[in-house]
């Protein structure tokens, strides 16, 4: 059963791939972000779980969001959502009631982006939906369907969205590396993304499977890795990391890979990775602690 429960034994069982945890203990709580507004320039917020669950707004978010940004607060999104460009998430959010610009959201797809443009181009095999604008990609790339040829002519493979993976398609990916090793990208390094009806499985947690199964390190592009953080930090200046708040659901993702570049870091428990449980029995166990924990924004 995919629980929270679940998710997180996920996470703490790929630890070694993950950045490590800086030093914490202590978690204040807070009402929501209105108290914290005067104390940070530039708010980044985790999508899902944060600003929404599914297709659906977190109740209150975007006022809360319109409030940040009229006291003047910076207010950028930062998603591991690599199916689809960077433009239709921005449509998303207006369709939900959010006022961003495309440079206030930063998409993991930015950072396979960038990533390929600084390699040699090779034939991908793509792990993604057939609406993923695959030709935004450049080069060659093929979608990864139920035909093995696909799989045994590609040059590295892409783990960007699993609409329509499956676990024989996984199988077939596993057996494709193991008798010919080749690069392996992955897009969303997330694990598990809340959605209206519960968790739904996301590429990391495929890409993870497959460096257990196949001895490839796959190369993770997005939250908790260190290229987003960095990539926010580039876009904002020369705002001090300690006047960076990042707001998310995850332990491992949000918290850990802004904790690692300095940003002070917040919790949000009652929409996502952890509603419904007492967090702070999974903070204790995973050694991962945010600055602060408030139900929501």
């Amino acid at each position: 059963m995919v629980n929270t429960n679940w998710a997180f034994a996920q996470y703490e069982q790929v630890r070694k791939r993950l950045p490590p945890a800086p030093p914490g203990g202590t978690a204040k709580r807070v009402a929501d972000l209105g108290a914290l507004v005067d104390d940070f320039d530039v708010i980044l917020l985790d999508a899902y779980g944060v600003l929404n669950v599914g297709d659906t707004p977190v109740p209150g978010a975007p006022g809360r969001v319109k409030a940040l940004q009229r006291a003047g607060n910076r207010v950028m999104v930062l998603t591991n959502g690599a199916s689809f460009p960077a433009v239709h998430a921005l449509a998303k959010y207006h369709r939900l009631g959010y006022d961003f610009t495309i440079d206030n959201v930063i998409a993991s797809r930015d950072m396979l982006l960038a990533h390929l443009a600084g390699q040699a181009p090779l034939r991908f095999g793509a792990m993604a939906h057939k609406a993923s604008a695959l030709d935004e990609l450049g080069g060659d790339v093929h979608l990864l369907d139920d035909n093995r040829a696909g799989y045994d002519r590609a040059e590295g493979f892409l783990l960007i969205g699993t609409q329509e993976w499956s676990e024989a398609r996984q199988d077939m990916l596993v057996e494709s590396l193991r008798q010919n090793p080749r690069p392996v990208l992955v897009g969303n390094p997330d694990l598990v993304a809340p959605y209206e009806h519960g968790f739904t499985l996301q590429p990391g947690l495929y890409g993870h499977r497959l460096a257990d199964e196949t001895g490839i390190e796959p190369v993770f592009l997005g939250k908790p890795f260190a290229g987003m953080f960095a990539e926010a930090q580039r876009r904002i200046g020369h705002v001090p990391p300690a006047r960076v708040l990042m707001v998310g659901d995850t332990l491992h993702t949000d918290i850990l890979g802004a904790a690692a570049m300095g940003f002070k870091t917040l919790l949000a428990t009652d929409h996502g990775m952890f509603k419904g449980v007492d967090v702070m029995e999974y903070i204790e166990k995973s050694g991962i602690w945010p600055d602060f924990i408030a139900p929501s924004i």
